[in-house]
Order: C-alpha cells, then structure tokens, then sequence
C-alpha cells in the first residue's frame, strides 16, 4: 500500500509530460499557420502590374515630360510658311520676296529662299467623334469631304478619331476617298481625349513624305479625358515643324469648364505654328470652313532663311515675321510660325 502514492504519482507525471507535448505541438502548428495568412497578406498589398496601356506610360510620357530637354533638330535652313489675309479675311496672294521682312530674336534676316507655289502637303486630320458631336457629325463629315476636295494628287492624308482613346482610323493614302469612306463608320460616343489624339497626330506624321505637313482640328469642346498634359502637348507642338489648323463648333451654352476653355486652347496651339482656329456655332457653316483652309494651306508664302547668328544653346527662338504693305492696299494681317528651337551641344 505504501508503493501506491508513488505509482500514481508518476503516472501522473506521464501525463503531464504528454499533455505538455501535445500542447507544444498544437502551439506550433497555430504559429506556423498564422506565418502562413501573414505571407498571403504581403502578395495581397503588393501593387498589382499595371495594364499594358499604364505600363507604357512612363515611356512615352518621358519624350513629352516638359521638365526635361525637349527634343532638338540642328537647323540650318529656317522655313516660314505665311498666310497673308485682308481686313474682310481675304487671302492675299501675289506678294513678293521684297514684301517680307524676317527677324530671328531682334536680327533681320536675309530670306534665302521665297515660294508662294502649292507644294504638295501632308496632312493629318484629329477627328472629334465624343458624344457632344451626335448632334453635328453629319456636317463634320461633309467638312472633311469639302477640305479634301482642295487636294493635290501630291498631297496625303490620315485621319485620327478620338473620343475617350485616339485610334488611327487611317494611315497615310494619297486618296481623300479612303479618308471618305471610314467616316462612314464613325459612332459619336464617349469623352473627349483631344490632347491624346494629339500626340498621336504629332507622332504619325514623322512617317511624312512631303515636307509641308499640317493638321486639321475638327472638335466642338475642351478636353477631359487625355493622359497628356497641355503643357506637354503645347511643347511638343512647338517642336514639331506642323501648321496646326482648328474648327471648333462649340455650343452657345458651355456645359462644363473644359468646354468654356475649349476655344482658347486650340487658338493656343494653332497660333504658335502660323496656323488659326476658326470658331463657329452653326454646323451647318463646318463645309465652308473647312474648304477655306485647304485653300489657305495651298496659297501661303514659305520664307527660307539660315540664321545670321548661329547658336546651339538649345533654347526658343522667337520668329517675327513683318510685312512691307504695298501702295494702295489696306492693313493685312500676317500668321506665321513663332519660333523654333535651337540645337543643343
């Protein structure tokens, strides 16, 4: 009896010895399953890969970020296209070299080389198909049909649609009758992502044969939907050796801001290169409009000139061009490209 306590004393201490074990192992498993949630958690807050679209992004973005040297050509020959109009918004044509007076900075030039001949153009035209167009794209559509009809057989065109995307609905044809048929299928819907469209305008036409090259605006708002920046696009547009032509068909009433700023920022980017923008409310007047700037882009002046003061310091030079009015003749009015930028070392 007296060996009793003792037996069941280790016997106790078994048990509590496996119980100890048990609890050990159990301890052990609920930790290394918890490591396990706390790693899924690290793959969940791990940022996802971005869209192929995003992630091309910095790419481009990076040729038009307006904090870095902009891209620079060396220039030997300067070449100024002019449209000269009258008071009643005329063209004037038959001026002569001896007109025109060129001045780089506060330097007068010597104009080497003068043409008033229709050189072949080509010519990219950024489509507005948004859904504030529905109301309008018919006579949008004639108005591209009446601009191509002022084409020469040397001139080529694309045309760029746009609405939340930009999307090349034609590549470069020197047959206004492929431009002609893709508006057929052109469905006014969506935002307006005119600075995207552009960009891409601006980047198409380096495949450009002629050396005369132009683009046709055709839009009834602001912007609201671009990836690109003003500033972006406006520098990029100063580096480009573009005309820039807008038609903005805008309602009496803005609806919202981007629409209220909408004729300002394509009078912005057209004045900067020697073209306009013309403003107008009725659809109906799109078909004049448009056949009055192929005929300006067919009758303007080209000034050629080497700047007297070679210089490499990368920077904007500012163009001002000044008419000798000749005897007998009103006040004229004189567009012509602003500036150019020099090369860097």
């Amino acid at each position: 009896m007296n060996g009793l306590p003792a037996i069941v004393s280790a016997r106790i201490a078994l048990m509590l010895a496996f119980f100890l074990v048990l609890t050990t192992c159990w301890f052990s498993t609920r930790a290394a399953g918890q490591d396990g949630r706390a790693g899924s958690e690290d793959v969940h807050i791990t940022p996802h890969p971005q869209p192929a679209r995003l992630a091309e992004a910095p790419a481009l973005g990076a040729s038009l970020n307006t904090h870095t040297a902009p891209i620079k050509k060396n220039v030997d020959l300067v070449l100024v296209p002019v449209t000269i109009t009258d008071p009643m918004d005329r063209l004037v044509t038959g001026l002569e070299k001896d007109n025109f007076q060129v001045f780089d900075g506060k330097e007068k030039q010597d104009i080497q080389n003068f043409s008033n001949e229709d050189a072949p153009v080509s010519v990219g035209i950024i489509f507005d198909m948004s859904g504030s167009m529905r109301d309008k794209i018919d006579r949008a559509r004639e108005a591209v049909i009446e601009f191509c009809k002022t084409a020469n057989p040397q001139d080529e065109f694309f045309m760029i649609s746009f609405s939340d995307e930009p999307h090349l609905a034609a590549g470069f044809t020197s047959n206004p009758d492929d431009i002609q048929n893709k508006l057929i299928y052109t469905i006014p819907k969506g935002r307006t992502a005119l600075l995207d469209a552009l960009y891409l305008g601006m980047h198409k036409m380096k495949e450009a044969k002629n050396q005369r090259k132009a683009l046709l605006i055709i839009s009834d708002g602001g912007d609201n939907h671009s990836r690109y920046t003003e500033d972006e696009i406006k520098s990029q547009i100063k580096e480009g050796d573009v005309i820039v032509y807008g038609i903005g068909v805008y309602d009496t009433y803005f609806s919202t801001i981007e629409e209220r700023l909408g004729p300002q920022l394509l009078s912005e980017i057209s004045q900067v290169t020697g073209g306009r923008t013309f403003t107008i409310d009725n659809p109906n007047d799109l078909p004049d409009v448009a056949s009055k700037i192929g005929m300006e882009l067919r009758n303007q002046y080209v000034l050629g000139y080497k700047p007297s003061k070679t210089s490499q310091d990368g920077k904007w030079h500012k163009i001002k061009v000044k008419l000798r009015i000749p005897r007998g003749l009103p006040p004229l009015q004189v567009y012509a490209r602003t500036g150019y930028y020099a090369p860097s070392q």
